[in-house]
């Protein structure tokens, strides 16, 4: 710690004294005719002679701008952009003094649609709500990846866990060229894709297809980011192969090749390890060893994963514009994964005026197969109707064995129940999705027709064996024995209809009506046979744990829509209300019992978004729903397989009702790249579904359903960060803050229990970066928990759990990477039996040589050997310790390669391209350059 403070002071000290080498340049940017100032209008200093882009900022709200940068005693161009208007250009000698250049004036651009040659982009531009960042004005390191790249951009963070957020909104699609790269979620972009091809980061509200076709506004509270690719660079490839071995036979290898010629795109992947790293995400610095890193909130870093994981995989993925008016892309991953572990647990069981205790052993491997391929058909029929087909196609084989056992005790030490046994389950999942999307625009704007179509069908195969040993103490219930082989088949099919049109009442003002059409069918068909020891095979039929099960379900659901959007006034109301006919069907114990129901359920949504300005977004939402209750929570039919525990449908049950309140709240503003957002969020139920248990004096439960109200989940919190840029050193930082309340219902043995429950998550970051030599990246969070229960032996529960991480990455001496990754976690709510804190480092080491082609890494995961699998989970009936197998201490060695070849040429950095990306600017009015509105 003592070393941490005197790097601080080190960093104030060296901070101080490049403040006294700064210079702060001001101005107001207005336009000339109206004398109105221009909001984030982009200003911006770039060296005269090659371009490049030196400090940058956006006008406010008064058209005032105030740029803090370094002395400069070279040529410079002053520049300011905005759409619509001629770029202002003027030439300084140099920046040695501060000075305000007082009011700059723009001119309406005459000639719009002239192409101008230009020689440098605005880092910023916005155009309604699009933001969009020129990759070429921000400096990172010749060789990082996107991920880099991002984590310099104003208010984007990229935390341990890949999750992206941009001005405090959650990024869930992630496009290259509109395009998905492999995965919707872009982790494998993130990771893989070098920065120095990126020409542009577009950042957008998410919409989904029908959305973006209709041209609808966004009803999303998520984010999308699309990159374009540099077009000097959108022919050629790139690639990097990596293979490694380690102590305790612990290996990795990938591969991974990228072809762009122009609109064609071709990527291939492929790994492997037994590091349980499962997908294909690569860290800059630890390669697959991100499977098992420290990261906030993560399951890995506190201890939770379950087993260690060897996996091998495959992946081709193709896009390409076929013609003008047809484009497609596909994917296709091939993955094995086989897990091993062994876990041990105990579990206190609370009921109102007991209590009673149950240990647990077990033993498994699993392994899971898969086929998945993905495609996508864009067809523009004419310039007013669009066709997009995306069918999807996936299979699965999955293996596993185990062998387990559990003694249940009561408070008095006494025997209830003991049970062992082992079982082998083979299984084949069969699935083929398919959406149909079509639009249709009119002369008429906003006037517009779409269809969608989408089915989900899926077959279910699965053999299993099971043998075990029950033996009760208590009561007179019979021991249970079982030899059974189980043979199960789950067939399931569900197609949608949607159907709407919308019609213009006004330039403002937009009707929407329409239809959904739903049909869902599904029947499940388990068998379960007997061991006969005559005949030695498993022939005699289980009637008890025999059963034929279907449901089919149908609705039509009219629609209405008001969309209102005037200014910086957006109004959604949306209403429907489902017509829903459902029949369920069994066959249990040579009994037929049919169950007919009808429904009812209305939906209704009410949004308003306003825009205060051009950085402030404040949303309310209101949300009713209902959902009716599974085939298995209503049909009477009992689900024997365990021994120790029966679950029984209610056919009484009523369709869960919530009401969803939202607010948002949101300010980032580029100019100072800083910003806050603020949530509340309410979900409260009217009619909730809850299991309801009841334990015999065995210790054997038996669970059905039935519906409660009065439920309700609370939550709010907000979030801070801020960059601060001087020269070569990069300071983000930030805090965020999370509570929760609620209150949940249930029933154990008949009686009604309550649990309230309080949370609160704050967190703080920090980051900096110098230049291309050093980043340094702490954070702290805490998670504290507090419950309260009635009508139970457990009156109430609270855990506390700290998490202190140190990211550190050293870039000097020239061709060396020194890394470093060091967690500590402390959790109260472990068991008393376990360590409660323990250390998570890992480190790596590398040197990169042949023009840093190759690359040659050592690697120390855990390097203090205390990575450990224990954890407690309380619940208002239940608190279980849990311990499995982990991942421990090991050492890596690899060897890297990389190529790379752009138009013709090897790959550079994107400092060798001098801050363009756009192509040339003259001195005069460029339209391609101007900041768009």
């Amino acid at each position: 710690m003592a070393k941490i403070y005197s790097f601080l002071i080190l960093f104030l000290f060296v901070y101080a004294a490049n403040a006294q080498n700064e210079v702060i340049i001001k101005g107001t940017v207005y336009d000339i005719n109206t004398q109105v100032p221009l909001e984030l209008a982009t200003v911006y200093f770039s060296n005269a002679k090659d371009s490049t882009i030196i400090e940058y900022a956006n006008t406010d709200k008064n058209g005032a701008f105030k740029i803090a940068t370094k002395k400069y005693d070279k040529a410079i161009l002053l520049k300011v952009n905005y759409m619509g208007y001629q770029t202002y250009t003027e030439e300084q000698n140099g920046l040695l003094e501060s000075k305000d250049f007082g009011k700059i004036y723009l001119l309406h651009n005459t000639s719009e649609l002239k192409e101008v040659v230009i020689n440098s982009a605005p880092p910023i531009r916005i155009k309604k709500d699009t933001l969009e960042f020129n990759a070429a004005s921000f400096k990172v390191r010749p060789d990082a990846n996107l991920e880099v790249l991002l984590k310099q951009l104003p208010g984007f963070e990229v935390d341990s866990d890949g999750k992206i957020t941009v001005n405090g909104k959650e990024v869930n699609q992630f496009l290259v060229n509109g395009k998905a790269f492999f995965d919707k979620d872009g982790a494998i972009a993130l990771k893989n894709l070098p920065a120095d091809i990126i020409n542009k980061v577009q950042v957008s509200d998410y919409k989904t297809k029908k959305e973006e076709l209709s041209k609808q506004e966004s009803s999303s509270d998520y984010s999308s980011i699309n990159l374009t690719i540099d077009e000097k660079k959108n022919k050629g490839y790139f690639g990097k192969f990596l293979a490694g071995y380690g102590t305790d036979d612990r290996y990795e290898t990938s591969m991974i090749l990228n072809f762009f010629k122009d609109k064609q795109k071709i990527s291939i992947l492929a790994s492997a390890n037994n590091i349980n790293s499962t997908g294909f995400t690569q860290d800059e610095v630890f390669d697959s060893m991100g499977g098992g890193r420290n990261a906030n909130g993560n399951a890995r870093a506190t201890g939770t994963g379950r087993g260690i994981t060897e996996s091998n995989m495959i992946g081709f993925n193709y896009n390409d514009e076929w013609s003008k008016k047809f484009e497609a892309s596909g994917s296709y991953n091939f993955d094995n994964a086989v897990n091993k572990n062994e876990s041990k647990s105990n579990q206190a069981n609370f009921l109102p005026t007991s209590t009673f205790f149950t240990e647990s052993n077990s033993k498994a491997r699993s392994e899971n197969t898969g086929n998945k391929a993905n495609f996508e058909f864009e067809y523009k029929i004419n310039p007013t109707m669009r066709l997009v087909v995306t069918p999807r196609v996936d299979q699965t084989r999955s293996n596993s064995n185990s062998a387990s056992s559990s003694s249940s005790k009561d408070e008095n030490d006494a025997l209830l129940n003991e049970s062992a046994g082992i079982s082998q389950r083979e299984s084949t999942a069969t699935n083929f999705a398919n959406t149909i999307n079509f639009n249709k625009t009119f002369e008429k704007r906003s006037r517009n027709l779409s269809f969608v179509f989408s089915n989900n069908n899926s077959d279910n195969e699965s053999d299993a064996l099971n043998i075990s040993k029950t033996i009760f103490y208590q009561g007179s219930k019979p021991n249970d024995e079982r030899n059974q082989n189980s043979k199960g088949n789950n067939n399931y099919g569900a197609y949608s209809a949607d159907i709407e049109y919308t019609e213009p009442i006004t330039d403002s003002l937009r009707v929407r009506i329409g239809a959904d059409f739903d049909w869902q069918n599904a029947m499940n068909d388990s068998k379960t046979y007997d061991f006969d020891a005559a005949s030695q095979t498993y022939s005699t039929l289980n009637d008890l744990q025999t059963n034929y099960t279907s449901y089919t379900r149908n609705s039509i659901t009219p629609k209405v829509g008001l969309s209102f959007e005037k200014n910086n006034f957006t109004f959604n109301l949306n209403s429907s209300t489902s017509i829903i006919d459902f029949d369920n069907h069994s066959l249990y114990l040579n009994k037929i019992t049919d169950l007919n129901q009808k429904y009812v359920l209305p939906f209704g949504r009410a949004q308003i978004r306003y825009r205060v300005d051009r950085s402030k977004f404040f949303t309310l939402r209101y949300d009713y729903s209902s959902s009716l209750p599974s085939s298995t929570q209503l049909m009477p039919v009992a689900n024997l397989s365990n021994p120790l525990s029966t679950i029984i449908g209610n056919p009484n049950l009523n369709p869960t009702e919530k009401n969803s309140f939202n607010m948002n709240y949101r300010n980032f503003d580029v100019r100072t790249r800083s910003g806050y957002t603020l949530f509340m969020r309410g979900d409260f139920f009217n009619n909730e579904i809850v299991s309801t248990s009841v334990y015999d004096q065995s210790g054997k439960r038996t669970t059905t359903y039935r519906n409660i109200s009065g439920t309700y989940t609370t939550s709010v919190g907000g979030n801070w960060n801020q960059t601060i840029k001087r020269e070569a050193h990069v300071l983000r930082y930030g805090l965020s803050i999370n509570g929760s309340y609620s209150l949940d219902k249930g029933f154990t043995n008949t009686v009604l229990y309550t649990s309230k429950r309080l949370g609160a998550t704050p967190r703080v970051y920090f980051a900096y970066d110098y230049g291309e030599l050093f980043t340094i990246s702490p954070s702290y969070s805490l998670s504290y928990n507090d419950s309260k229960y009635t009508n139970s032996s457990l009156k109430a529960s609270s855990n506390v759990v700290h998490r202190i991480n140190i990211q550190t990455t050293n870039y000097w001496p020239k061709n060396w990477v020194f890394g470093n990754d060091f967690g500590y976690t402390y959790n109260s709510n472990i068991s008393n039996n376990f360590k409660k804190d323990f250390y998570l480092w890992n480190t790596s080491l590398s040197y990169a040589f042949l023009a840093k082609k190759m690359t040659l890494k050592v690697k120390v995961y855990d390097v203090l050997n205390q990575n450990q699998s224990a954890t407690r989970t309380i619940s208002p009936t239940t608190i279980r310790d849990e311990e499995n197998t982990v991942l421990k201490r090991y050492a890596m060695f690899s060897l890297a390669y990389k190529l790379g070849n752009f138009g013709g040429r090897e790959g550079r950095s994107r400092n060798a391209r001098g801050g363009g990306g756009n192509g040339g600017e003259g001195n005069g009015s460029g339209r391609g350059m101007d900041n768009m509105d």
